[in-house]
């Protein structure tokens, strides 16, 4: 070996020993009293007995002496796509810095008045004018709380929302008298207006005063009617009766039903603060239980390698008890009604909405136990004939157990994921705020008069008031409406939310496709060590992501890419689907609801290929589709060990996350109620902290578990591999556990033999 690969191979964080595979196998061979002939060892043997279906499923790989695990020596992969996935990241970064500049995050952050205004926004006529002020909430409905859209009613910015009732025509009244009501009004009217003076009927037309302010709070920075329940009764301000703005008596109910959208804003944030201060209370004691919930994971995956079989047979044994009582006792209420003098039959009982009638009929407990019967020796069959495949599932789940136990630090590899995910979906974020915050701001013409003609036209605040639309409709105004226009970057702002969404797809499963090959890669180099855990390369999580990303970032973006398009689709079809809702529309709804169906099995499809996929790549460094066609003849090739193994692998970690959570949450609810001898806090909904706790449990058990099952998927390919490259022989002995060699009848050749 030369020194540039000895080199080469420290730079990649392998070690020098296992620069050198060959040196265990040979002092191995020696032990044994081979001898060493270069001929067969440089020879590639073929596979005996390949039947002619496995043939059509792709010829198997052959022995090669040189395969000592995941290659080494590789080359970039796909590069084409590569270079693509570069531009497409530029273009992303180049949308960002577009949004950024064109947009406008105050836009989201501070409330904007009737002239386009922000309140509260420094160096401004309104930096101490915080909150927005409505002059007719009646009017608002339920848009207020969004940044879009403005009500169609004159909004100002005050320094703080009214804490009184009061009227206009009480505000003018006591002018005459001392003038601190009428003060006090005018600061919610429109800036500058100051003339006590001014007929009613004529300021009302002009929208220069608010008809009766409320008291309010500040919510979301607009000031909102400050609603409270006393002894069941609706109050504001300890009132249940007001006087509107021509002196009439209204009720409290009333103005909750105008502001109907606003009551469940209200309603929540009320919620919102109680839920906060449980959070407050009980934070500590969360982490607590997620820190269980981390530890329970790893118990549980270390104990597989001694319970898997357990709880998989008890599992099985379980169901074929289960069934059994069913058949028992579908044949006792049968022999106690065929028994029983005067039991109806079909005829009489006829047809019958209520099903339960017909449970009082004989002959359908005896279809009940014959189809039972059927599904009794379905199970039975089942067992019999893939009872050693079982056995391979398990030992397989104990391997991968045992591997973990020697690269225990890939448990925590998922965490770089999530970390990469999560910063995939706060640029995504953060480009949409901006993105949706771009364009002008849109002036719209509001009248008091309904009959105006010109109601909800564009206007432009600063020539309107030559206009000759204030001559023909009197109490007309211009007022801020929206941001949007014809802006050029505005134009195509549909555009760029669309490719912001297709690229947080492509990058988020490219992120979850380099955790995978990662993992893939770490795990093949312990299968194909000779002598475990001796022969296993340093470092090999480091290794693994160090060879995805420098030589096949171009094959995993290929793959993320196909799988985008179709989650892509799925999501304009979800989005057509809501806008069906409602409508008659049959044949339109029967085809998206095919559609859907028909690319949710696609997308499952293409995330088990690309999940094999990535495996090989990770092993023998080949582009995608050479890749996916190799792992796709491999798993046909063993087909029937695939579906067992997936189903033995499903329901093991399914099991694990449900006693993982349900432990956590039983033991959570024991001691948010008090029923545990320790010093719980008093909280306002328990069951809040409760469920956060038993969510984040599964999450945790989910992460854990997703590494697990990831190393079960590659010890299974490369199990399947070295049945089809190796024999046992001296030359070619097998590199799977003793176990395995056992379940399958198969010994490895030694000398002694």
């Amino acid at each position: 070996m030369s020194k540039w690969e000895i080199k080469k191979g420290l730079q990649c964080g392998v070690g020098v020993r296992s620069l050198f595979p060959t040196h265990r196998r040979k002092a191995h061979r020696h032990r044994l009293g081979q001898t060493s002939d270069p001929k067969i060892s440089s020879s590639k043997v073929q596979p005996e007995n390949q039947s002619p279906v496995q043939e059509e499923l792709g010829e198997p790989r052959t022995y090669d002496p040189e395969f000592k695990g995941p290659i080494y020596k590789r080359s970039c992969t796909d590069v084409l796509c590569c270079l693509f996935f570069t531009v497409v990241i530029f273009g992303y970064v180049l949308l960002g810095l577009l949004a950024w500049t064109y947009g406008d995050a105050k836009k989201v952050a501070y409330a904007t008045d009737s002239h386009g205004e922000f309140c509260g926004q420094r160096n401004t006529n309104n930096e101490k004018k915080r909150y927005l002020f409505y002059f007719n909430i009646l009017r608002c409905a339920n848009l207020l709380v969004l940044p879009r859209l403005q009500c169609p009613t004159r909004q100002i910015c005050v320094s703080e929302c009214p804490d009184r009732f009061l009227t206009l025509v009480d505000a003018q009244k006591d002018h005459t008298d001392n003038g601190s009501q009428w003060e006090y009004y005018r600061q919610y009217c429109k800036p500058g207006f100051n003339d006590p003076l001014k007929p009613i009927l004529e300021v009302f037309r002009d929208n220069d005063c608010p008809a009766v302010i409320f008291p309010s709070r500040p919510f979301l920075k607009r000031c909102l009617p400050d609603f409270r329940t006393i002894n069941g009764i609706l109050t504001v301000k300890n009132k249940t009766m007001f006087l509107d703005g021509v002196g009439k008596l209204r009720n409290v109910t009333e103005l909750w039903e105008g502001v109907n959208g606003v009551n469940m804003v209200l309603m929540g944030r009320t919620i919102g603060m109680r839920v906060f201060e449980d959070f407050v209370k009980s934070w500590h004691w969360i982490l607590i239980g997620l820190i269980l919930a981390m530890i329970s994971s790893l118990l549980f995956l270390m104990l597989l390698k001694y319970t898997a079989g357990v709880i998989l047979w008890i599992f099985v044994f379980g169901v074929v008890i289960l069934i059994a009582y069913g058949i028992w006792a579908c044949y006792s209420e049968f022999h106690h009604l065929h028994t029983k003098p005067g039991s109806p039959t079909l005829y009489e009982i006829g047809f019958q909405s209520d099903l339960r009638a017909y449970l009082k009929l004989k002959h359908t407990w005896l279809i009940f136990m014959i189809l039972l019967c059927i599904l009794e020796v379905i199970v039975l069959l089942a067992l019999l004939f893939l009872r050693k495949r079982i056995q391979i599932a398990v030992a397989l789940l104990k391997e991968a157990s045992k591997t973990i136990g020697h690269i225990p630090h890939s448990l925590f590899f998922p965490l770089v994921t999530f970390f990469l995910v999560l910063m995939c979906i706060a640029y995504c974020i953060v480009i949409a705020v901006f993105l949706a915050t771009t364009g002008e701001a849109i002036y719209k013409v509001r009248s008091t008069d309904a009959n105006c003609k010109y109601i909800n036209e564009n206007c432009d605040p600063e020539t309107f008031q030559s206009t000759n639309i204030s001559n023909e409709c009197p109490g007309v105004h211009c007022t801020f409406a929206f941001y949007g226009g014809k802006a050029f970057f505005y134009q195509y702002v549909l555009i760029f939310h669309i490719f912001n969404g297709f690229v947080f797809l492509w990058l988020a499963n490219f992120s979850i496709a380099l955790g995978q090959c990662t993992l893939a890669g770490a795990f093949a180099s312990y299968y194909w060590a000779f002598q475990k855990p001796d022969d296993i390369p340093p470092h090999p999580i480091c290794a693994a992501f160090g060879r995805a990303l420098r030589y096949h970032t171009g094959s995993l973006a290929f793959g993320s890419l196909i799988l985008s398009v179709v989650q892509f689709l799925r999501l304009i079809l979800e989005y057509l689907d809501r806008r069906l809702k409602g409508k008659r529309h049959s044949f339109a709804k029967f085809l998206l609801c095919c559609l859907k169906c028909c690319f949710w099995c696609l997308e499952k499809f293409l995330k088990f290929i690309n999940r094999n996929t990535y495996i090989m790549i990770a092993i023998y460094g080949e582009n995608f589709c050479a890749s996916a066609k190799d792992a796709f003849m491999l798993v046909m090739r063993n087909v029937v060990r695939v579906a067992v193994l997936d189903k033995v692998t499903e329901f093991t970690l399914w099991t694990g996350k449900m006693l993982i959570s349900a432990g956590i949450g039983i033991l959570g609810f024991l001691f948010f109620t008090k029923s545990l001898p320790f010093s719980a806090p008093t909280l306002n909904y328990y069951w809040i902290p409760l469920l956060v706790t038993i969510f984040g449990s599964y999450l945790i058990a989910h992460g854990f578990f997703s590494v697990f099952a990831m190393c079960v998927d590659t010890l299974f390919l490369c199990f399947c591999e070295d049945l089809e490259r190796n024999d046992g022989s001296l030359e070619r002995p097998y590199y799977m556990s003793p176990k395995l060699l056992q379940i399958l009848g198969k010994k490895q050749v030694t000398q002694e033999n």
